[in-house]
This record gives structure tokens, C-alpha cells and sequence, in this order.
């Protein structure tokens, strides 16, 4: 576990909040001069804490707001059944998030797609189609109640 003070924090949470900010910007939010701050988060960068900035796109905006989680339970598990799965789920483009989940199921899929349509065309072609699948169950989101990148650094 990585030690992290206060300044360390407050960066991150400003950085989670606005990427763009600017290091001179940064470093008077956190009560810190540019080289000082740039240090810091240089030093997170290589840590690997702050893995990389990124433009957060607005999914309503481009019709792809859609979401579905799909549960996924597997043939077996057996000679690299996970691993098949796992290496070809990264392949699928409107699967944006993937976990191995505890309980009956194996996995747990976040698809993003423009409508139900779509996302009965991703099914029949594609995702009954990945390695090992015995079953799938897919639960439709109506209204998105919270949503954030950022992690609670307390």
C-alpha cells in the first residue's frame, strides 16, 4: 500500500474532478507552488496511483444511452474456460465494463448500446457466440440515479 498525505489527496480529488486543470491551477487548489505540485504528481504517474487522464463522453449525447448488465454463467470451468472468456469479452466494443462476481454467476457484463435493438443484435450475434457461455441473464437500467469515475478518497 502506497502512503499518501494530504497533499496527495487533495490532488487527486482534484485531478478525479478535472483532469484539464492546469499544474499552476492544480498547485493553488491544493495549497501548493508548480514544481512542488508537479513533483507530486509526477510521482503519482509513476506510482502508477494516477494511471492516465482521460475525456469522459456524454453517452446521451451520442445515442448510446442504453445501458445493460448482463450476468453471465459459464459451461465450466475447466481448462482456461475463464481465461477465453476474459480474452474475448475485450474484443466486444459496447462491453465497457467486466467483473468476475462471487455466486452463481461467473461474470457481470456492462453493455452500452443505442436501444434495445441494438442490444438484441449484440446478443444473438455476439455475445451468445463468446467461449464457454452456458447462460445468460440481462437486466435493462431505466434511469441512471448516480454515476461517477471518482473514488472516495477519504
Amino acid at each position: 500500500m502506497i502512503n499518501l498525505d494530504s497533499f496527495d489527496r487533495k490532488i487527486l480529488r482534484e485531478l478525479q474532478a478535472n483532469a484539464d486543470l492546469s499544474m499552476q491551477d492544480l498547485g493553488e487548489r491544493v495549497g501548493l507552488s508548480h514544481t512542488p505540485c508537479w513533483r507530486r504528481v509526477k510521482r503519482l504517474q509513476e506510482q502508477r496511483i494516477i494511471r492516465r487522464a482521460v475525456t469522459l463522453l456524454d453517452p446521451d449525447q451520442l445515442n448510446l444511452s442504453v445501458n445493460v448488465f448482463v450476468h453471465v454463467t459459464l459451461k465450466g470451468h475447466q481448462n482456461n474456460a475463464l481465461s477465453r472468456f476474459e480474452e474475448a469479452v475485450v474484443d466486444v466494443d459496447e462491453i465497457v465494463e467486466c467483473y468476475t462476481v462471487s455466486g452463481e454467476k461467473d461474470f457481470l457484463l456492462r453493455v452500452v448500446v443505442e436501444d434495445v435493438a441494438a442490444y438484441e443484435r449484440l446478443l444473438k450475434h455476439t455475445l451468445v457466440h463468446l467461449p464457454e457461455v452456458a447462460n445468460l441473464s440481462s437486466t435493462f437500467a431505466l434511469r441512471r440515479v448516480k454515476y461517477t469515475t471518482e473514488l472516495p478518497l477519504l
